[in-house]
């Protein structure tokens, strides 16, 4: 039976209602809103473990939406399939006036958001979407000769200089919550009805630490400490505010408003250059002869590699869902250069694996490491998990915590010789680069 005169927001990366873009100007209509959550079956399928941690956050964000949309008389209206056929589901449901919803960069989601905008379009349903997940998306910070910048330094310049009130000011939708369509609570699927199953969690909180914040510039290197603000996990899905979180960081931290910015740097990137999905950014990077061995690509992923600092930041990721920044840099680096295995596999493998997993970030980063992306390393440039152990983590309290038997007979002996890996990556590199290494 169709219920009149409604509104759609459809959450998405966006799980809150304060300082959400999309649901104020919703809000601001005539016409109640209805919240919708879709559980897209596209996403799930491809997900191998049953116990998946970021399935369990993402129904532990909507839970709590559930509750508070409760206290306000609303419900969040709960789907699973795939988001053309929910949508048509829905137009028999209640009769839709607009579909509100913020942005998605990637190209799946914009492949998606295409199809639904074309349903909508042939039921006479006006769309309306906006940004939210970042400060400046798309075309808003640009080269002079409107191109888009494929470093990240002149990004970083041009991004600040054009930064001002406009662009951090929050959205008062919470405020607006009057006018959320009142019906009586609509049950969510449980966790076993999403196909997965109950585990046990322990997730960051979604408020951050201003003093952890203020001091990140000296933090943020040492694995052993609590320097980072893990909140990675929370702006993947929307239960942060950028808005906020870059407004203290600018008046706080400059090194901490850097890392926000390479966030919006490689979304920019994606937006502009999808096929760095599957390719290099830097084609000639597609050259490289990989060695690709699989019991060396099996013994880094379990962290076993010889190489304490590795094979701490990779235990780290199994057994928790997440790596310290620094150590991910060097557990890359590693797999790019001592073992020449491509990065797609290790950028598939953290894919997996990390709670906080972005794909513009996750590729951005990973290109970085093998040298083959927008501003990367060189690829020249072989970390040594050694020197690196030995500056950031001097009295191996993070290695300790991870890899009890370092120090003792069980302890494998290091997989590769640093010197020889280091000599081998240069000569493979050079050969497809056609360049002479000195």
């Amino acid at each position: 039976m169709s219920i009149n005169n409604v509104n759609i927001f459809w959450f998405r990366r966006d799980l809150r209602l304060e300082d959400n873009a999309g649901l104020f100007y919703a809000l601001k209509q005539p016409d109640p809103v209805q919240p919708v959550f879709i559980f897209d079956t596209a996403i799930l399928s491809e997900l191998e473990d049953r116990q998946d941690k970021r399935v369990l956050f993402i129904h532990a964000a909507i839970t709590r939406l559930q509750n508070e949309l409760r206290q306000m008389g609303s419900t969040l209206d709960v789907r699973i399939g795939k988001p053309v056929a929910v949508f048509k589901e829905l137009v028999n449901t209640y009769s839709i006036g607009a579909v509100f919803f913020n942005h998605d960069y990637e190209p799946y989601a914009r492949e998606r958001d295409s199809e639904i905008y074309s349903f909508l379009q042939s039921e006479n349903i006006t769309v309306h979407h906006f940004k939210d997940q970042v400060i400046f998306e798309k075309n808003e910070v640009i080269k002079s000769d409107n191109t888009p910048y494929t470093v990240y330094t002149p990004y970083a310049n041009k991004w600040k200089s054009q930064l001002n009130d406009f662009y951090l000011r929050s959205y008062p939708s919470a405020s607006c919550l009057h006018r959320l369509y009142k019906q009586a609570e609509l049950p969510l699927p449980s966790v076993d009805q999403l196909g997965f199953e109950e585990a046990a969690t322990d997730f960051p909180a979604a408020a951050f630490d201003e003093k952890l914040i203020a001091d990140y510039h000296q933090t943020r290197d040492f694995p052993a400490t609590d320097g980072t603000s893990k909140l990675g996990l929370h702006l993947r899905f929307g239960t942060i505010s950028i808005r906020r979180l870059a407004r203290f960081a600018l008046k706080t931290n400059a090194t901490y408003l850097n890392e926000l910015i390479w966030r919006e740097f490689f979304q920019m990137i994606l937006w502009h250059y999808p096929d760095v999905v599957a390719q290099s950014f830097k084609k000639d990077y597609d050259n490289i002869r990989w060695r690709n061995q699989e019991q060396e690509f099996e013994a880094w992923c379990k962290g076993e590699t010889g190489y304490p600092l590795v094979d701490a930041g990779m235990r780290e990721l199994n057994q928790t869902g997440y790596m310290h920044n620094r150590v991910r840099m060097v557990t890359a680096s590693f797999l790019c250069k001592h073992l020449l295995i491509d990065w797609r596999w290790g950028e598939a493998y953290f894919a997996k694996k990390l709670l906080d997993y972005d794909l513009a970030s996750n590729n951005g980063n990973w290109q970085w490491a093998a040298g083959s992306g927008c501003d990367a390393a060189p690829y020249f440039r072989v970390f040594n998990p050694t020197l690196q152990l030995k500056k950031f983590d001097p009295q191996l309290k993070y290695v300790k915590r991870w890899v009890p038997e370092f120090g003792t007979n069980k302890y494998p002996a290091p997989i590769v010789d640093h010197d020889m890996a280091r000599k081998r990556a240069l000569e493979v590199y050079g050969k497809a680069l056609k360049e002479k290494v000195s």
